[in-house]
């Protein structure tokens, strides 16, 4: 059909005018859906609902993944102290404290440093962190928990606009050491900054001979006692540490609980044992005339583990009670030559005892190197007992853990409404980097359950939501440090 000219241009004009309404309401409708769609993004990458899935968890998780495939080994995970695969990761680490728009630079120790600032001016930190070394055929979870966890809570805050807005300066430390593979001394990054790290350790080698002043050579630092007080913090410019780290143990999973309380941690005492004997021919030398280092260690060996089962009939002066927690652990043993056909010459074992009453785990040890001796006179060999590292038990601050139960206990609860019960306290057994920083500041732990109870082996895992309430909570208890204006 055709129209007039006039009819044609009447046609228009009506149904112009009445699309414009039309039209109008399409934009708006298209502007909604841009909104909404802009604010689905914000719950995912900025917390538009305030849980910060994306960052606290996807994004957490795929970090955890990528840090557990940087090694120094094929097969399996191990990445100790300033190892090539240690350098990778921190170039890894540094960029994701970028990311989170933290300030970045690594010590003369190899610790990683991310800091933000405040807006006052307080000169106190609040530092968060844990290690970033691991154990020989580690889990991908121990150390690198925390690190994660803590670049996340503070990229979540940034996104949030909150950052900013902080009462005093925040900063993440990836230690450099924690686990002592490498020079058998435990803590060199955190004890080097709480300034506690002894100057004789330089001295210390490794397997391969290398001393720890050595190997700090190779990464163009000239380590002597000037380096090592520039490391060190001044306790007037900390504020505290918190740490999240995995259970490493079943408390938390027989409970059902994702998050736990650290109210303290045990004393450690690692010492080297060494037996020398009489090396000879293992067909031609008569058993009653052998001085076999061998035999005296297995000995030994099973005397300790009779000692730390049943403290209480070798120790009687001491109640039953204080040996609590009380556990004792030969992880490694040399022999030489360590030939099938050869009595050996020495041989070398570590002893670890942990306790969480101090006095109970020195009875121990003096106990154990009196029954050396009396054992190797015995056996007419010759025994020697070399302390390595020595802490003692180590309690969290009461009101810096009360906050970060609050902070952990909100989240769990945001995140599901089928947790029930009181957030559990735990003591710890296992050795951290917060027994160090303890000697610099006051000191609060969380730990995350993991599958088992299982650490130290790449069977350790932790679930995805649960590495997001641990994120969560850091945010939460971060958030109670932010200006209110």
């Amino acid at each position: 059909m055709a129209f007039p000219p006039s009819k044609a241009s009447s046609f228009l004009h009506f149904h112009a005018i009445n699309i414009r309404p039309l039209i109008l309401s399409i934009s708006i409708l298209l502007a909604l859906i841009t909104i909404l769609e802009a604010l689905e993004v914000g719950g995912k990458e900025i917390g538009g609902n305030g849980i910060f899935k994306e960052i606290l968890r996807d994004e957490a998780v795929l970090r955890l993944q990528q840090l557990g495939k940087v090694s120094d080994r094929e097969g399996y995970l191990e990445r100790t102290f300033l190892s090539p695969a240690s350098l990778r990761a921190a170039d890894l680490i540094i960029s994701w404290m970028h990311d989170a728009g933290l300030k970045t630079w690594v010590d003369q120790m190899g610790n990683i440093h991310g800091r933000t600032e405040s807006i006052t001016a307080s000169p106190m930190a609040l530092l968060i962190g844990s290690h970033m070394d691991t154990v020989v055929d580690a889990g991908m979870y121990d150390g690198t928990l925390g690190i994660i966890c803590a670049i996340s809570a503070v990229k979540a805050l940034k996104m949030s606009g909150k950052l900013e807005k902080l009462q005093r300066p925040i900063e993440v430390i990836a230690f450099s050491d924690e686990e002592g593979i490498r020079f058998q001394s435990t803590f060199l990054g955190s004890a080097a900054i709480a300034g506690i790290l002894p100057t004789s350790i330089l001295q210390v080698s490794d397997k391969s001979g290398f001393t720890l002043q050595d190997v700090l050579k190779e990464n163009s630092v000239e380590a002597t006692d000037e380096i090592l007080s520039q490391v060190r913090y001044n306790s007037e410019s900390v504020w505290g540490y918190i740490e999240v780290h995995i259970e490493q143990g079943p408390v938390l999973e027989t409970l059902n609980y994702p998050l736990g309380v650290v109210k303290g941690i045990a004393g450690q005492t690692r010492l080297k044992v060494t037996v020398s004997g009489t090396q000879g021919h293992a067909g031609t030398v008569p058993m009653l005339l052998r001085q076999d280092p061998m035999v005296a260690s297995a000995d030994l060996i099973v005397t300790l583990e009779s000692l730390c089962k049943n403290p209480d009939k070798y120790l009687t002066h001491l109640h039953k009670e204080s040996f609590a927690g009380l556990v004792c652990t030969v992880g490694e043993l040399f022999c030489w030559p360590s030939a099938s056909n050869v009595i050996p010459g020495q041989v070398n074992f570590t002893v670890d005892i942990r306790a969480m009453d101090d006095k109970a785990k020195e009875a121990i040890v003096s106990e154990f190197s009196k029954q050396i001796s009396e054992k190797c006179d015995g056996r007419l060999v010759n025994c020697a007992v070399e302390q390595k590292h020595s802490a003692e038990a180590t309690h969290c601050d009461k009101e810096l853990s009360s906050e970060l139960k609050h902070a952990a206990d909100s989240s769990i609860r945001e995140l599901s409404s089928d947790v029930l019960g009181d957030m559990p306290v735990l003591m710890s057994g296992a050795g951290h980097d917060a027994m160090a920083m303890a000697k610099l500041t006051k000191i609060g732990m969380l730990f995350v359950r993991c599958r088992g109870g299982i650490s130290h082996s790449p069977d350790e895992f932790v679930m995805e939501d649960d590495v997001w309430a641990a994120g969560l909570a850091l945010v939460r208890f971060l958030e109670q440090h932010v200006d209110k204006e």
